[in-house]
């Protein structure tokens, strides 16, 4: 194993002075020191390269972030491809914007409470355990709330977003090969990023529910970009107008059944408008349910037959008496 020292610096910017002042003088004015892939498992004193501000250390086998006190300038530093297992030693680079951690050890993204601005975190592909996932310290989570743009944590078997919805300022969310399936959970953090312009979900459970593009696009009103697809204004206009009219009619239909509710339960009230002719009641159904007693009409001709009898009668009695 390769420790960083100032020999490996020197052999690798290609200084060729053997004064060590002239060689002291150049460190200080470097600002860029690519040291990637050199086998190097140790961060050695660089104390001398105190205007560096991009440090290249990715692809080696460094276990423990250290010796970076003196970097107060660093604005990029890369640590990708190591063997780090724990965010920490931060505290005096704060001017960091952008710190890449991607393909490490990491369990627990922690340790960043003390840093200045932090713009981009690059965590993706960390070796976790069996079943784990990637858990977020919420104390680092909020002091990155209104500076972090930037948050790559694919492939870290994540299944849920809402502990990120303080990051206010994201604006591109790069979450690929991960667990996620429930909408209401990603509905939770887009009402919070106002600002979020493109989000990369691919190879997530939720990609393959049914209108999942669909609703996405509806609840973010500033997505510009999902799973590497533009999405267009008229895309946004054509869905809004369509969800717009499935809630009109889901509030009409819910208005009709419980109209209907309520004829049901009050009975006397079903008829106190003007009937139309599909509305108007069949009176013979009514009379037959309540049952509605009608007197016989008299029977006329029985009548007059009765009265022609006596008249007849009359008539007979008085002819015998004469």
């Amino acid at each position: 194993m390769v420790r960083l020292t100032l020999d490996l610096i020197a052999k690798n910017v290609g200084h060729k002075s053997r004064n060590e002042d002239d060689f002291g003088q150049y460190l200080q004015k470097i600002t860029h020191l690519n040291l990637s892939d050199k086998n190097i498992d140790t961060i050695g004193v660089l104390s001398f390269c105190k205007n560096l501000k991009v440090l290249y250390l990715y692809d080696n086998q460094i276990s423990q972030i250290q010796n970076l006190d003196f970097a107060s300038n660093i604005t990029h530093l890369y640590l990708q491809n190591n063997c780090i297992s724990s965010i920490e030693n931060l505290s005096s680079l704060k001017k960091l914007e952008k710190l890449y951690l991607g393909g490490n050890y990491i369990t627990v993204v922690e340790g960043l409470d003390k840093i200045g601005e932090i713009r981009e975190l690059h965590i993706e592909s960390q070796h976790l355990p069996l079943g784990e996932k990637l858990l977020f310290d919420p104390v680092s989570l909020r002091s990155l709330a209104k500076s972090l743009s930037v948050l790559n944590i694919s492939n870290n078997n994540i299944d849920e977003l809402e502990e990120l919805a303080v990051l206010e300022n994201l604006s591109y969310l790069k979450a690929v090969d991960n667990q996620l399936q429930h909408m209401k959970d990603l509905k939770v953090v887009l009402n919070k990023w106002t600002k979020l312009r493109r989000m990369d979900l691919t190879g997530n459970p939720i990609c393959q529910k049914p209108k999942y593009r669909d609703k996405v696009v509806v609840q973010s009103q500033t997505l510009e970009s999902l799973d590497g697809k533009e999405i267009k204004e008229m895309e946004r206009q054509f869905l809004m107008n369509w969800q717009a009219s499935k809630t009109a009619r889901k509030k009409s239909n819910e208005r009709m059944t419980d109209e209907a509710d309520s004829e049901t339960s009050h009975p006397a009230l079903a008829f106190h408008h003007s009937p139309s002719v599909e509305e108007k009641p069949n009176f013979l159904v009514l009379s037959q349910k309540h049952k509605i007693e009608r007197k016989p009409l008299p029977r006329i001709r029985e009548r007059k037959s009765q009265m022609k009898a006596q008249v007849e009668e009359a008539s007979k009695v008085k002819a015998e008496g004469s």
